[in-house]
């Protein structure tokens, strides 16, 4: 990647449940797509969740590792310096609408885009404008650095309907849950309580992503109440769970 005269240049890969891409970065910008699959791309502060209605931009150079939630199959656009420089600097889900879907899967049919061939550089002007129209979505949740702290969250992501008392997990983690009610405003600018909901409600839209009903992404994320669950699920994302996917 090291800007051999393409705009843009494409990678399309599959993997296993629970595949794991260590960390890395890149020279080139990163549009990152599950064509099926939920995915999670990790920095040292950060987590976002990836279903395949959406995407997620990486910029250039940022240390992150791709979690695999699901059999996934990756659909990558690598961005040039200069088409990337209207990109936000800082990852951010993407949503996907169908035209941006097509495009990205017309671009790996081509594999790159030259600046010097007019179509494929009005592809990828048609590209830039798609990218910033396109709407943001919070699904991401920030990492607490302290390492109690980081344990507690990391087994929220892997088993968020354990339904323990917060404090006995807290001790788990080595840390009292007093403690931990400082440590994650601190470090993530949400209480522990706030934060293990979010969590939860990730993880619905993982399940939700991969074909499970309402009810089922409900008990997965530790919800015994419909109604609950899906007022939770309004007032993170604006839309009622049945809906989000669609």
């Amino acid at each position: 990647m090291d800007g051999d005269g393409y705009d843009v240049r494409s990678l399309a890969l599959g993997f296993r449940t629970g595949a794991v891409i260590e960390e890395h970065s890149h020279a080139w910008g990163q549009l990152v797509f599950a064509a099926s699959g939920v995915m999670r791309v990790c920095t040292a502060s950060m987590a976002w969740l990836t279903p395949p209605t959406r995407a997620i931009w990486v910029p250039a150079r940022l240390q992150h590792r791709i979690e695999m939630e699901s059999a996934v199959a990756v659909r990558t656009l690598y961005i040039g310096a200069q088409r990337a420089a209207p990109l936000p600097q800082m990852p951010v889900v993407l949503a996907v609408t169908p035209l941006l879907r097509e495009l990205i899967l017309h671009i790996l049919g081509i594999g790159m885009l030259a600046p010097h061939e007019p179509a494929q550089a009005r592809l990828a002007g048609v590209l830039i404008d798609l990218l910033l129209s396109a709407g943001h979505e919070d699904l991401a949740l920030p990492l607490p650095g302290d390492p109690r702290a980081l344990k507690l969250a990391q087994h929220w992501l892997r088993q968020p309907d354990d339904e323990r008392g917060i404090a006995a997990l807290a001790g788990e983690a080595g840390a009292s849950l007093r403690t931990m009610q400082r440590l994650f405003p601190q470090q993530t600018g949400m209480t522990l309580e706030a934060w293990r909901q979010k969590a939860r409600l990730l993880h619905a839209v993982s399940r939700l992503a991969g074909g499970a009903s309402v009810t089922d992404a409900a008990l997965a994320c530790g919800y015994h109440s419909l109604a609950a669950f899906g007022t939770a699920f309004q007032r993170q994302f604006g839309v009622s769970p049945s809906r989000y996917i669609a």
